[in-house]
């Protein structure tokens, strides 16, 4: 929300979100229960004319152009190898901590992720499954495609259970400036409806 109110592109909300997350870190439960579960955030921001994926690890963080195609993110890191911007100390924090060896090509999910954990292989499965669905549409992704997309129950988008999904945003941003964007909400806590 503060990238949005301060920055008038994707790339200037970016800058603004990071900048926030050097100055005051991220943290707090992701839950109104009382159990203790947090995770470390990722973003998808876009404006008319570019679009950029950002996921963080405390205060480290990357960021990946979207350059063409689909992309989306879910509950994991996902970008490897293909980083345009990245905090100062992200490599250096990997190799005093062993988890990269300075040698080899640098991989912020592989480097930075936990490994063999329920929750990201269930994340796997949701993230893949997304990730087909919007390929299936690639070249013909319309609002309505988006928001089955995102009522999809079977692929784990539209969580239900314990973690449940309690809400969708699909949004409509032209390259000409003369036309409107438009931005869908759901109105429930269910997508589905």
């Amino acid at each position: 929300r503060l990238g949005l109110e301060r920055a008038d592109t994707a790339e200037k909300a970016l800058d603004v979100i990071v900048d926030l997350l050097e100055k005051y870190g991220q943290g707090g439960n992701c839950m109104e229960s009382h159990m203790a579960f947090t995770y470390h955030n990722s973003f998808l921001i876009a404006d008319r004319m570019e679009a950029w994926v950002l996921e963080t690890s405390g205060k480290y963080w990357a960021a990946e152009k979207v350059e063409g195609g689909v992309r989306n993110i879910s509950n994991q890191l996902s970008i490897t190898t293909k980083i345009n911007k990245e905090h100062p100390e992200l490599r250096e924090y990997a190799r005093s901590n062993g988890w990269w060896d300075g040698e080899k090509e640098f991989d912020f999910a592989a480097t930075y992720s936990y490994v063999n954990t329920a929750r990201m292989t269930t994340s796997r499965g949701r993230y893949c499954e997304g990730y087909k669905l919007l390929n299936k549409h690639k070249g013909s992704i319309t609002s309505e495609i988006m928001m089955e997309i995102l009522r999809d129950k079977e692929s784990g988008i539209n969580m239900e259970g314990g973690f449940m999904t309690t809400g969708s945003m699909v949004s409509v941003l032209p390259q000409q400036p003369n036309l409107p964007c438009i931005h869908f909400f759901t109105g429930t806590p269910d997508p589905a409806r």
